[in-house]
């Protein structure tokens, strides 16, 4: 039986069922959202400019701006107040992002990362004999949501780079919202699959029939609650989250949980600040080539994690073998595996907000050093290691413990290039699908309005380990919790010019599928979707997950012979990616979701 990289495309796919790959016992998080189905996407090609997007209106939104002289980043705002209304599950105004831009000149990394309210200690997610609260419990809470960031972010990147006027950029989402939308399919399977969001009242209202089942695939659903919001940021800006009904709305609502309240003040939602940091950017050698690739820094842990892995493949023999049968082969998952093993175990001793935590050795770039990468590389051998440890770049000190596992979720992610020569990637959260599941609008009795995060159970719940050692992703006030998102960069080294613009959602998974992109692209000159079309796989420090059905047995067989645990399972990604070749942009998106990419 021959098997292709779409075999299972005309297969619904079910909810997340784990499916061991061998008869060990194992364990493996939830996937961050359920599976929707797979839809094949005839990838794209446009001369000037484009706009990938997770779901068609918002692309096409994006697409409008820019044929009216928008650029990248007017484009990303209107991108992402449509996606507010129409993915609400992934994204919205209640969270945060992190945009990675180029200008022509220099990249720059826009943190919109939510902060944690000044009232919370170390203890925000313990209960009362010390023990950390059940995760699902914490996430639907006011205590999980920090302070909203992203609509702070993108003005201070449109006073940078935008060109069109910021209210203009609001009409595509105010038009969409009073008007109407239709319900697509995946936001109907993800409503039908939730429990816990009807208990808000507000979302049950907007959400859901009367009887309790949420609206049908095709309904036209309204929200002028959203409207009267989006409107109030069109005129003031971030003022209108700071002050007024929206601010009082969103702190009145996480103090009123009826089980576990949160902190949040207008204090907290006056003191947001964004930071514009450095862009994380590192040399990678593709084939003859080399290239520079950009990544997000910390509180964002992507960067550095994919760029360790595709830094440590380069050194690994194994890793230069091509696609088998069109996917993966077994010795290119194992170095694969291995190597992306190395890099989350720096990860959970490392990385969090740069402005609590300092860099090993004085400098994140430590990480990525060709000398450490060298050493690291040597421990990716022909059998899977027992442990893998984290490393000790030079100078760093080992003050901190690892991070335990905890489930991180989803997420929606933006490429955009324009007719002006800017570039972005933006990946865009409010943690969870549906957030904290709190619903607000300045008139809670209305119908409609805008999902809060759950972003502050991204930090680590013990804030110490058996030993007493700090976690350097512990709850502390003003904190920004780490994050996997990977909005990512490429550039040729020669030039300069950009050549790809790339990343996903999928919680902790965002970092492997976002790997996954760039290296089939840059290393096996995939068309970009063809390279978000491969089977997904990664681990999270547990066993090797891999898409199912989209490996054959012999590949599974394989890996078990080189020490591996295999779970196959559904792999919900949400990848998009642009790439620059032959004159042209070519994008892709993500076969598991319902991104298109538009453009002219």
């Amino acid at each position: 039986m021959k098997y292709h990289p779409f075999a299972a495309l005309t297969l619904a796919c079910a909810l997340s069922t784990w499916l061991a790959g061998c008869a060990q016992p194992v364990t493996a998080p939830p996937q961050p959202e359920a599976p929707s189905g797979l839809q094949a996407k005839p990838g794209w090609s446009f001369e000037r400019q484009a706009v990938a997007a997770a779901n068609p209106l918002a692309a096409q939104a994006g697409a409008q701006v820019l044929r009216d002289g928008g650029s990248a980043v007017d484009a990303a705002i209107a991108v992402q107040m449509v996606l507010t209304l129409v993915e609400p599950q992934s994204s919205g105004i209640g969270g945060g992002a992190f945009l990675l831009h180029w200008d022509g000149r220099r990249a720059q990394a826009y943190d919109g990362r939510e902060t944690a309210p000044a009232a919370v200690d170390e203890r925000l997610f313990l209960d009362a004999g010390g023990k950390p609260l059940p995760f699902a419990q914490a996430v639907a809470s006011g205590r999980s949501v920090g302070v909203p960031g992203i609509v702070h972010m993108l003005a201070l990147a449109h006073r940078h780079h935008g060109r069109l006027p910021w209210a203009r950029l609001f009409e595509p989402a105010i038009a969409l919202a009073e008007n109407g939308f239709a319900v697509s399919p995946r936001l109907h399977t993800l409503l039908a699959a939730e429990s816990v969001l009807p208990r808000d009242p507000q979302a049950r209202r907007y959400f859901y029939r009367a009887d309790g089942k949420p609206h049908p695939v095709g309904h036209v659903l309204r929200n002028p609650g959203l409207a009267v919001v989006l409107r109030e940021i069109a005129t003031l800006g971030p003022l209108a989250m700071v002050e007024g009904p929206i601010a009082r709305a969103m702190v009145d609502k996480v103090r009123a949980h009826p089980t576990l309240p949160g902190t949040l003040t207008q204090d907290d939602l006056r003191r947001y600040q964004p930071r514009e940091r450095q862009a994380l950017c590192h040399p990678l050698r593709a084939g003859a080539r080399w290239l520079r690739v950009c990544g997000f820094p910390p509180p964002s842990s992507g960067g550095i994690a994919v760029g360790q892995i595709l830094g440590l493949l380069t050194r690994t023999p194994q890793a230069m073998a091509s696609l088998r049968e069109g996917v993966p082969g077994a010795d290119w998952l194992h170095a694969y595996t291995e190597a992306s093993r190395l890099a989350f175990a720096d990860r959970a001793l490392y990385v969090a907000d740069p402005d609590f935590v300092p860099a090993p050795g004085g400098d994140w770039r430590s990480l990525l050093d060709a000398d450490y990468l060298n050493a690291r590389a040597d421990l990716i051998g022909r059998q899977r290691m027992p442990q893998a440890e984290p490393g000790r770049p030079a100078g760093a000190a080992l003050a901190f413990a690892p991070m335990p596992a905890q489930p991180e979720a989803g997420t929606s992610h933006i490429g955009i290039v324009d007719a002006h020569g800017n570039v972005l990637a933006m990946t865009t959260t409010i943690e969870s699908a549906f957030g904290s599941r709190l619903m607000v609008s300045p008139d809670p009795s209305g119908p409609g309005g805008f999902l809060l995060n759950n972003q502050l159970t991204d930090f680590s719940f013990a804030p110490t380990d058996a030993e007493g050692r700090p976690i350097a992703n512990r709850v502390q006030p003003g904190k920004r919790p780490r994050s996997s998102m990977a909005p990512t960069l490429v550039f040729d080294a020669h030039t300069g010019a950009p050549i790809m613009s790339a990343g996903s959602p999928g919680g902790a998974l965002i970092i492997h599928y976002t790997a996954k992109a760039l290296w089939g692209v840059l290393h096996w000159g995939l068309h970009p979707q063809a390279a978000l079309d491969l089977p997904n796989f990664g681990t999270l420090g547990g066993p090797l997950l891999l898409e199912k059905e989209r490996f054959p047995p012999a590949t599974v067989q394989a890996l078990q012979a080189l020490g591996h645990t295999v779970q196959q399972d559904d792999m919900t990604s949400g990848a998009q990616a642009l790439v620059r070749r032959g004159g042209r942009w070519l994008g892709g998106a993500d076969p598991r979701r319902e991104g298109v990419v538009a453009g002219n």
